[in-house]
């Protein structure tokens, strides 16, 4: 059964009762910070990592015993634009590649101490080229929505984290324009490499958002119009899966470029839409920079990683265990004896 069945639902859920962010779990949280043998403040984003874990776990004693690594995949009509340096093929093989074991992701996942799933939305079928009409009609988007809502509401156990990753040929051109379409300018400003296209190719992504731009220039004050008209099916399900994550009271890792324009529609329609949303790095994509300012949010870092697949997310997620662990095996002053400054 679908979760959404119009975009008025979909708006409705996005902007109005989100749930928030568990206040006195944080104060709980932050007082057992402040117990422990430490300096206050000394470990840092460390301790700000626990207090977001509390504020969207809704508890004082945050726990990872299940962290989920979410791959969408999504085939575009963009890519007939010549906006990529990969033919439109390696979607579907990648696929193959994630769910054999073979990729990236695959062995951060591992590291990671993360369950892998991988969701492939009709990858056998490109959404529209939105230089020539939307990408995706109401009906198309919302079931891709209600896909990555689904992969999380049906999820068993409850995952303690979730990080989302993507594949989609043409993708990096797709989110540029959604981001485009969410927060302005050109084209130029919002393109970057991708999978590594040449000067010319870069200019062919930069006239591929301008020209989405002014052909859907009537719907961009609408953030969900732009997700559907501009987007593609694996970042509408990113978004669902997202919005899927804070009914639920689920912390979510944020990836890179492609997940973040993804995400950026729940930011638009809710002043707090990304609360429970945790940037993991900082791409080499260059305009993913800019777009997380935009968003308010500080990167964990930037190791120059342009992979997408949740790549990035997965390799913060030993960051964010070690945090855990420091708050909750050592000892307090009390505890060990050791007196207070």
């Amino acid at each position: 059964m679908s979760q959404f069945k119009t975009l008025a639902d979909l708006r409705a859920a996005c902007a109005h009762n989100l749930p928030e962010a568990n206040q006195d779990a944080v104060l709980e949280a932050e007082m057992r910070q402040n117990s422990l043998t430490k300096p206050q403040g000394s470990l840092g984003r460390l301790e700000e990592i626990v207090a977001w874990l509390a504020a969207w776990q809704g508890r004082s004693r945050p726990t990872l015993d299940q962290v989920s690594v979410i791959v969408f995949a999504g085939s575009h009509g963009i890519t007939a634009q010549g906006v990529s340096a990969f033919p439109a093929e390696v979607t579907h093989q990648m696929v193959a590649n994630f769910e054999a074991g073979g990729a990236a992701i695959n062995q951060l996942a591992r590291v990671a101490g993360a369950d892998l799933k991988v969701v492939a939305l009709n990858v056998a079928v490109p959404t529209g080229d939105f230089t020539q009409g939307p990408a995706m009609d109401e009906a198309a988007f919302l079931a891709a929505v209600n896909d990555g809502y689904a992969s999380v509401s049906t999820q068993s156990p409850k995952p303690d984290l979730l990080c989302f990753g993507e594949m989609g040929i043409g993708n990096t051109t797709t989110a540029a324009a959604v981001a485009a379409g969410l927060f302005g300018e050109h084209g130029e400003r919002w393109v970057g490499r991708g999978t590594g296209v040449d000067d010319q190719g870069l200019a062919r992504k930069a006239m591929a958002v301008d020209a989405g731009l002014a052909q859907h220039a009537a719907i961009l004050s609408d953030p969900l119009a732009v997700a559907a008209n501009l987007g593609g099916r694996e970042l509408a399900a990113i978004l669902g899966a997202t919005l899927a994550a804070r009914h639920l009271g689920i912390p979510v890792v944020m990836d890179g470029f492609v997940v973040t324009a993804a995400m950026a529609p729940l930011a638009k329609l809710h002043p707090r839409g990304l609360g429970h949303v945790l940037a993991a790095h900082v791409s080499a994509e260059t305009p993913h920079r800019r777009l997380l300012e935009l968003l308010g949010k500080k990167p964990l870092f930037d190791f120059d990683m342009r992979l997408g697949e949740g790549s990035g997310a997965a390799l913060a997620v030993p960051v964010i265990r070690a945090a855990l662990a420091c708050f909750t095996g050592m000892a307090s002053f009390a505890e060990a004896g050791v007196s207070e400054g």
